[in-house]
């Protein structure tokens, strides 16, 4: 590979890290806004409509799309780098939120603080009960996407990119709905819908993104002429 080369593979690494900490620290944002989505019907699960989500579901897919991506192209260490940073992001980004609530707004200001404390102010602990699910499912992710790319020997990525996903993202919505319950921020006879219609609903997302997963390893295998299963070395 030429220098030219690294290069231009080190810019789309950089783009694909401000990425999944955008969308991951948008979703610790978003979080406290549910929506229904009734694409069945009225379906219920332990009496809760199937698709009733909190609208912080919605970018968090593209973190596990681009971390398999990463992981397929660029190898394990660099994937995990990214989880990394996203993590340091979110804790970042809720001490920021912190600082601000409790900063005393003007009488003047568009935003007073009891308006900002009611959509920002429960955030530090929804970026926990995300954190503590995502440190674990991410890197569960990514361990299980590479054992079975060794397995199979770089072939069948639709399996080890849903396999893994499916695996972390039970992990995460267990994690994160069962933390929001026992802080309180959600009540307890909501768990077992919003685990089920999260759980679905990820797989769902999974299943649909497996063929863009596809594509972009198509191009990136084209345009930096790797052979199946192999990496780039950005070292």
């Amino acid at each position: 590979m030429t220098q030219k080369d690294k290069k231009q593979a080190f810019s789309i690494y950089l783009y694909l890290g401000a990425l999944f900490i955008t969308s991951l620290v948008v979703s610790n944002l978003i979080f406290q806004k549910f929506f229904s989505w009734s694409p069945f019907g009225d379906v219920t699960v332990f009496g809760a409509p199937l698709f009733e989500l909190s609208v912080g579901i919605l970018p968090y897919p593209i973190t596990f799309l681009i971390t398999d991506l990463v992981s397929e192209i660029y190898g394990q260490r660099k994937a995990n780098q990214i989880v990394t940073a996203g993590i340091f992001a979110s804790f970042f980004s809720m001490g920021i939120i912190f600082l601000a609530n409790y900063s005393n707004a003007i009488p003047n200001s568009p935003v007073d603080d009891a308006t900002f404390t009611t959509v920002f102010g429960l955030s530090p602990l929804g970026v926990l009960a995300s954190m503590l699910a995502y440190l674990g499912a991410q890197y569960i992710d990514i361990t299980i996407y590479h054992f079975w790319k060794r397995v199979t020997n770089g072939r069948m990525l639709w399996l080890r990119n849903n396999f893994s996903t499916f695996s972390s993202q039970f992990i995460d919505t267990f994690t994160v709905v069962g933390l929001l319950c026992i802080f309180g921020v959600l009540p307890w006879d909501k768990f077992y819908g919003l685990l089920i219609s999260g759980v679905i609903f990820k797989i769902m997302i999974a299943l649909l993104d497996t063929p863009l997963l596809y594509f972009f390893v198509y191009l990136m295998r084209k345009r930096f002429n790797l052979k199946i299963g192999e990496e780039i070395s950005l070292d």
